[in-house]
């Protein structure tokens, strides 16, 4: 081919959509392709790929190219892809997939099988190495949704469509993230595009290494306990629409990343749980430390309760907890106590620490003083629970580290994660848990 037709080769490429939107996912003049000229059939591979900086980070992107046989994988674009995951895993740098693909050429036979069998292998080869992202800017049915919901985290666009079913049945945004299969909704794709930027800011690009430090502010003074603990306007929110009894979100506390799990006062129920369960097992394969805010009365179901139980338990990066209401029986040993294995717990002086609900307990240790009206039970409930369920008497108990106020949070959470920086856990030989 001549330098002519090469040179025109690569203007219609570079004209593409899929290769416009790495262009802006990328730093300005960082991009550089991987197998920019690689052909599928008459035309060229129905995928753009390569490699970039974002904010000076180092990623690895491929976008699905509609303009080129609508982006439907082939054995071309399978092969374009692996090679884009096996360069990730030998430099170890994060891989941000964006989807766009009227499903596969069905004429390669079972050929197109075996290319989306080799990647989603390179994807589960990456998981817990490089942190992955996948952003779903317009179709992505069948087969190719399998690869990307098994990215860490997936960025939707509202007009998107995702499904297995490849008649695009519950493939709106709105279902996968109710469903907790969608991590962060964007209104368009450059929206999309910006939230993949921020979302890798906050990742380590490999599992032994930091995520980068960033300049910060001071935390906002109102709000709940975790805005005004981390550092102002850090906080990105995951799965919103998820679990709505807890919260889960990557912060920044004095330009650290920290992932935070907050509870909000109501018992955690099944979606809650999967939710919690997720991120904390992500902080931990890239030893991101998690910050847990503690306030509710308990799990809704006992298979809920083991599922978050064993993601902490199992977790041996930065473990942090503050209960600031509430924490109830199995909900503290699973987010606070023995159970999970916190490094440092914290209370508020209003926070009430006890085995069962205060009114439970009242019934059962003073049930003489709980012969009155329903009315006059909860004060009295709660005048057992200020003298035997306190967060003093758990600190003179040993199951909190320090009773402090709301003023103080930031400053013993900074200080805690500054001391335990250093954290080396050898655990048993195994190959994973089965819980």
């Amino acid at each position: 081919m001549s330098i002519e037709k090469i040179s025109q080769a690569k203007a219609e490429i570079a004209d593409s959509a899929a290769y416009k939107t790495l262009l802006s996912f990328f730093d300005e003049n960082s991009f550089v392709s991987v197998d920019n000229l690689a052909k599928s059939a008459d035309t060229y591979a129905e995928v753009a790929a390569g490699c970039g900086t974002v904010s000076g980070i180092q990623v690895y992107a491929f976008a699905q190219n509609s303009d080129f046989c609508g982006g439907a994988m082939s054995k071309a674009q399978a092969k374009k892809l692996k090679k884009i995951y096996d360069l990730a895993l030998k430099t170890g740098c994060p891989v941000v997939g964006f989807y766009d693909s009227k499903g596969g050429r069905i004429d390669e036979g079972n050929a197109l099988l075996a290319g989306y069998g080799e990647v989603l292998n390179s994807v589960g080869s990456l998981s817990g190495v490089v942190p992955q992202i996948s952003v779903v800017l317009g179709s992505c049915l069948g087969a190719g949704a399998l690869n990307a919901v098994s990215a860490d985290f997936v960025i939707m666009t509202k007009e998107a469509q995702l499904s297995l079913d490849t008649t695009g049945e519950n493939c709106s945004a709105a279902y996968n993230a109710e469903n907790g299969t969608v991590s962060v909704v964007a209104d368009n794709e450059s929206d999309a595009v910006r939230k993949a930027q921020e979302l890798i800011c906050y990742l380590p690009q490999n599992n032994i290494v930091e995520a980068f430090e960033f300049d910060y502010a001071e935390p906002d003074q109102e709000g709940c306990f975790a805005h005004r603990s981390v550092d102002a306007g850090s906080i990105f929110k995951l799965s919103k629409d998820y679990g709505k009894n807890s919260r889960t979100i990557f912060a920044r506390i004095e330009g650290k990343t920290v992932g935070v799990v907050n509870t909000t006062g109501k018992s955690l129920e099944s979606d809650d749980a999967a939710k919690i369960a997720k991120f904390v097992r992500f902080c931990d394969a890239f030893s991101i430390p998690v910050v847990t805010f503690v306030n509710s009365e308990g799990f809704t179901e006992l298979k809920s309760a083991a599922k978050v139980s064993s993601a902490y338990s199992e977790a041996t990066t930065v473990k942090i907890s503050i209960v600031t209401g509430k924490a109830v029986g199995a909900l503290y040993i699973a987010l606070a106590g023995t159970g999970a294995e916190a490094d440092m717990v914290y209370a508020l002086p209003e926070a009430v620490i006890s085995p069962v609900n205060p009114e439970a307990a009242a019934l059962i240790a003073i049930p003489e003083k709980m012969n009155v009206s329903v009315g006059e039970q909860k004060q009295v409930a709660k005048t057992y629970a200020d003298e035997n369920l306190s967060a003093e008497n758990a600190a003179e108990c040993g199951y909190v580290d320090d009773v402090i106020t709301a003023e103080e949070l930031r400053y013993y959470i900074a200080r805690s994660l500054s001391m335990l920086s250093g954290k080396r856990v050898e655990t048993l030989s195994k190959k994973h848990s089965t819980i």
